[in-house]
């Protein structure tokens, strides 16, 4: 991995250039997750998007998972319960999240990830927490806490949380904890470990495929369902975790980690651009305070690796 060290100007652009178009994968998730609404029910969403990696793996990443194979065989349970909770679950509660919320709120709520990680670590592995990075997680949960309750005090005190944030949140959750697991991923690359762990969320999701069909709930792509799989497939499930892994390698973990944050801002341009969703006073603010909470909670933390696949 190359580090800021030497690196030229036209290193640091292409470096740039590929971890703003891994954000924007990212953040049109939020978009292509409510278009799927209608159009492809969620949890066959899930196994199709997967099953499309898992195409995109056999025609492009299967040297690297051959020559990693013995060493990733030893792991294989661990990366089935990391491909069921940081692909799998997050996916499958995104996707329903979108019936009953709105994109915007989508992509803000993602900016808590990063707030769960520095939770989860100090209470599985006691990382410090300064005491502004403990002001940052207040800002951040201050944000999450005013998109679920929409701006309204009344709707806060009544504890009346719209479901779609609320498992959005959920989401969130369980991502934290399989970017906290990755602490313990084996000695592989990580197109590799990408690959096993996608092959994973997709065997996990079948059964819950097989639930929402039997429960009378599947619902087969429409055309715009087919475009959305593609998309979905395409860019945030498989181009933007190589675009990132590129990224990580050309300035390091540390400075590609301030990139996230572009994720909740892209979702919110294109949810407004694509969707016509209204931007109201309230997501800004909590945009505002996502962004700030995740700022302070990046400024002063110490380094540690950033996990090297996302959402």
């Amino acid at each position: 991995m190359s580090g800021a060290s030497g690196l030229s100007a036209g290193g640091a652009l292409k470096a740039y250039a590929l971890l703003v178009g891994t954000t924007l994968c990212w953040g049109g998730n939020a978009v292509l997750g409510k278009l799927a609404v209608g159009e492809i029910s969620p949890m066959l969403l899930v196994s199709a998007r997967w099953l499309g990696v898992m195409i995109l793996v056999a025609l492009f990443l299967r040297r690297g998972l051959v020559r990693d194979w013995p060493v990733l065989r030893r792991h294989l349970p661990f990366l089935a319960v990391m491909g069921a909770t940081g692909f799998t679950s997050f996916n499958a509660l995104f996707y329903i999240a979108a019936h009953t919320t709105t994109a915007v709120n989508i992509g803000i709520l993602q900016g808590s990830i990063p707030i769960f990680v520095l939770i989860f670590a100090f209470a599985l592995y006691r990382d410090r927490i300064t005491a502004l990075q403990l002001v940052g997680v207040l800002l951040t949960a201050v944000g999450v806490v005013v998109i679920a309750s929409g701006g309204s005090l009344e709707r806060l005190l009544a504890l009346a949380i719209r479901e779609g944030d609320f498992l959005m949140i959920a989401a969130c959750a369980f991502y934290a904890a399989y970017a906290i697991g990755l602490r313990r991923r084996p000695n592989v690359s990580t197109l590799s470990l990408f690959s096993v762990m996608a092959g994973s969320a997709f065997l996990v999701s079948l059964p819950f495929t097989a639930v929402e069909a039997a429960m009378g709930a599947l619902q087969w792509p429409t055309p715009l369902g087919w475009l959305v799989v593609g998309l979905v497939t395409l860019f945030p499930s498989f181009l933007a975790q190589i675009f990132f892994i590129q990224g990580v390698d050309i300035i390091g973990p540390a400075r590609a980690g301030v990139f996230a944050n572009l994720v909740p801002v892209f979702a919110s341009i294109l949810a407004v651009i694509v969707l016509g969703e209204a931007f109201q006073t309230f997501q800004g603010a909590a945009l505002a305070l996502v962004l700030g909470g995740i700022w302070m909670s990046e400024r002063f933390k110490r380094a540690v690796p950033l996990p090297a696949t996302m959402r």
